[in-house]
């Protein structure tokens, strides 16, 4: 029973003898440090106290020596200003003419420029001479005091320096400078009076911090406050209550001042600025008890929260020391439980070497061994077997934890990058499934060396398409690192001494910008995958139009559906050109939604999501009716051009489509030939046998067929051999950089001969320079199209420009209208 008792932790009861020392220990340690504490905190506020208190007066000190610094620098200043009146030739000779207009309009306008209240000249024996005022009666006393100090302080002070004269005029203190005239004898006296403003109490308390009150009082009357920086509750609380108490008389001033004013106590001082038996003029200087404490109130806080943190420290640390000491056992217990319950995350900490210690010891190894089982079950059910990357279930559990996190935190992304390999099932077909598996192999190599953040993943979700999450990353990120898969794809891999050249077409989406939820988000990534295959252009950011289901996609298709009805179509058409002669031989039709409140809607923004939902069949119904009515138009008026028309994958699979043209074709009595129709690579792959039967029965119609973007598909030259068509259409990737970039200029030579040789006519699109019209005439293609030639434009345009175009050979100026830059 001793031993059992030793290990009762484990029944959660305790040895009462060990729980009381612990807490005994835990009680005599924080006692010891709270008598400390104590001490040192009495030492610190007495310190803080006397600190305090010399900052208070030092701080009255210094504004009383700023004060009169300020002062003294005004009146210097003023004193030089007034010289340069009193030695000014004009004003001299006015002087001795005695002509009194002249003096006072000097005076008025120097004194405007000084910003003087009022300006005086006297005599050389202090009558008054000249005024800026029309009463002078109260300037009279003021101007002789002026003279005479300024006289006492010449003798006094040798006549170095200037000492500031503050007198009363109306109860109001004015600055008062006298300069005498001499020539070279004193012949007169300028006096100029400056009041006292503002702007030197603001920056006496910029300077110093201080409040300053201004105050003046008549013989025996009350004080008045004539400038104050205070607050207004503060200055009537000094003036009206305290400065009565105060006993001021001759020169000397009450010392140590404190008040307790609206917004706390305050120590001041005054400073003596006239004091005279008849007026006397004092300024207060005054400063905040409790501004001048916020220093040491912020010091006594944080040695408070210092020593509340280090008893709290203490004191947690002494209960786990005690712990540690009492209850390793109970430990132990609480980790059992947790392995029981399934947690094997949590590491069992050793307790030495004795039998605990052992015991705990024994737990981690057994922790470690289900561990690890764990973990081999859970990456069999979410580790891809072939490429050891995550799989689809393990990517959907990551993209989920970010999107979470993304939500969480203000301004954070992330976005996911999903591709799917160009050309795989090529290589399965033709090298064998375990060249297509060792392919696969190579391709995640590649893609975990261009992803280093061990925070993103890099998954195979199924077949030939991976993924790719940016925890962190938005979609600048997310393009960039697109950009270095297409470039690492560029290279050729060798599989068994074969060689693959492989693409992707990738597709992006990030969180927020796109989605707010994992499931939309990969998704719209999946989706933006496919209009990157579909579009060959490498990689594609999602955009709304591509999903159908989305809430702006229903509303605009909705409207979309309108547009017909609302006859807000319109047809826009861009000239084809023959290079051999410059005759305009046909157009291609484009169509145009003119929405009534968005404006010219760009084919963007409709045309994706209006062939995904179906809604590009009526699209193309409009346009055959429109563009065969238009050319039915053309012909009464002598013009008969061919009218070519895009059809997308949708079409081709409509079986009722070639019955549709041929009546329209009847109705407007429109010759097929005068008709082309235009299919690219990727709309006959979708369904090759569907496809080629429907331009078949175009074709025995006597309709024209072109393949359009030429060069950017997949079918192969025996399947083209088979297809009953009469014009291909090279891309304008290739031709808009041939000028500059010789292999482009292969491509393009290489498909016109191509053509040729199987008795087919070749246009060229993205014909933008002028250059690339000869280059293009001498490479023997038959049709150029773009927009050097004319931007698309609307169809009643059309019979004018055709009526206004001039070949190149005749005059270049001429040949087509401006079009600047071309937008995509």
């Amino acid at each position: 029973m001793s031993d059992n008792s030793t290990l009762t932790p484990l029944g959660n009861t305790a040895i009462p003898r060990r729980r009381r020392l612990a807490y005994r220990i835990v009680a005599l340690f924080l006692g010891l440090l709270l008598i400390i504490q104590f001490v040192s905190f009495t030492l610190v506020e007495k310190s803080i106290d006397q600190n305090a208190r010399g900052v208070l007066q030092e701080s009255l000190n210094l504004g009383e020596r700023v004060f009169d610094r300020l002062l003294t620098q005004n009146a210097v200043h003023l004193y030089e200003s007034t010289q340069l009146l009193s030695a000014d030739y004009g004003f001299r000779e006015a002087i001795a003419s005695e002509d009194t207009e002249t003096l006072e309009s000097a005076l008025a306008n120097h004194g405007e420029r000084l910003g003087a209240a009022f300006a005086v000249f006297t005599s050389a024996q202090g009558v008054l001479k000249a005024s800026t005022l029309q009463e002078t009666h109260a300037l009279r006393p003021l101007v002789t005091r002026a003279i005479n100090g300024a006289i006492t302080q010449t003798s006094q002070q040798g006549g170095d320096g200037v000492r500031p004269l503050v007198m009363q005029l109306q109860q109001r203190p004015y600055q008062l400078i006298a300069v005498p005239v001499k020539a070279p004898l004193t012949i007169g006296w300028v006096v100029m009076g400056f009041r006292l403003e503002q702007q030197l109490l603001t920056e006496m308390h910029q300077l110093t911090g201080l409040g300053v009150v201004v105050m003046t009082r008549h013989s025996q009357g009350n004080w008045r406050a004539a400038l104050s920086h205070l607050r207004p509750d503060q200055t009537d609380d000094v003036v009206r209550r305290w400065m009565p108490t105060l006993n001021i008389n001759g020169t000397q001033m009450p010392d140590r001042l404190s008040f307790d004013l609206p917004g706390g106590l305050h120590v001041a001082r005054l400073v003596g600025l006239n004091i005279q038996p008849g007026e006397q003029t004092v300024a207060m200087l005054l400063r905040s008890v409790n501004e001048a404490v916020a220093p040491y109130e912020e010091l006594r806080l944080a040695i408070m929260v210092l020593n509340g943190v280090g008893v709290l420290a203490f004191a947690m640390g002494s209960v786990l020391t005690a712990r540690r000491i009492t209850t390793p056992v109970s430990t132990l217990t609480g980790l059992a439980r947790r392995l029981s319950n399934g947690d094997f995350n949590a590491p069992i900490p050793s307790h030495g070497k004795d039998e605990i210690g052992q015991l705990a010891d024994a737990f981690e190894s057994m922790r470690r061994a289900v561990q690890d089982r764990e973990d081999a079950i859970r990456r069999s059910g979410f580790t891809d077997s072939l490429t050891r990357l995550p799989n689809r279930a393990q990517f959907s559990v990551n993209v989920r934890e970010a999107v979470t996190e993304v939500l969480r935190t203000p301004e954070g992304s992330c976005a996911v990058i999903m591709l799917d390999l160009d050309r795989f099932k090529h290589v399965n077909n033709v090298l064998g499934h375990d060249a297509g598996d060792q392919l696969l192999v190579r391709v995640g190599e590649l893609l975990r060396k261009l992803i280093v953040d061990e925070a993103n993943t890099v998954s195979r979700l199924s077949g030939d398409e991976f993924a790719i999450l940016l925890r962190r990353g938005d979609v600048t990120q997310a393009r960039a690192v697109a950009r270095s898969i297409q470039q690492s794809l560029e290279t050729t891999i060798d599989l068994n001494g074969n060689t693959v050249d492989l693409g992707a077409g990738i597709g992006i989406a990030a969180c927020p910008e796109h989605a707010q939820d994992a499931v939309t988000l990969l998704r719209q990534s999946e989706l933006a995958m496919y209009k990157a295959k579909q579009s060959q252009v490498g990689h594609v950011v999602f955009r709304p139009e591509m999903d159908v289901k989305s809430d702006e996609a229903l509303f605009l298709l909705g409207e979309l559906r309108q547009a017909i009805d609302r006859d807000e179509l319109r047809m826009f058409l861009q000239p084809k050109v023959a290079l051999a002669n410059g005759q305009v031989i046909g157009a291609e039709a484009l169509v145009r939604w003119q929405h009534p409140t968005r404006g010219l809607v760009p084919p963007g923004a409709f045309i994706p999501f209006a062939e995904q939902s179906g809604f590009i069949r009526h699209l193309t119904n409009w346009l055959l009716e429109e563009s065969t009515r238009t050319w039915r138009s053309w012909a009464e008026q002598g013009l008969s051009l061919q009218m070519s028309i895009n059809l997308s994958a949708r079409d081709l699979i409509d079986p009722d489509l070639p019955g549709r043209v041929t009546a329209l074709l009847g109705q407007h009595g429109v010759p097929p030939h005068c008709l082309c129709l235009e299919i690219t690579e990727s709309a006959i792959m979708d369904d090759p046998n569907r496809a080629q039967q429907t331009l078949e029965q175009f074709h025995y119609m006597g309709v024209k067929l072109s393949i359009d973007d030429f060069g950017t598909g997949y079918s192969s030259l025996a399947y083209l051999k088979r297809l009953p068509v009469d014009e291909l259409k090279i891309d304008k990737s290739f031709v808009m950089n041939m000028q500059r970039d010789g292999q482009d200029a292969k491509i393009v030579r290489s498909v016109v001969d191509l053509a040729h040789n199987l008795g087919l006519k070749v246009t060229a699109e993205g014909l933008e320079e002028e250059a690339a019209w000869a280059m293009l005439a001498g490479l023997r293609c038959d049709v150029a199209q773009g927009y050097w030639i004319a931007k698309p434009m609307p169809s009643d345009q059309f019979p004018d420009w055709v009526s206004r175009w001039r070949a190149p050979q005749a005059t270049p100026q001429e040949l087509h209208q401006p079009t600047g830059k071309r937008v995509a």
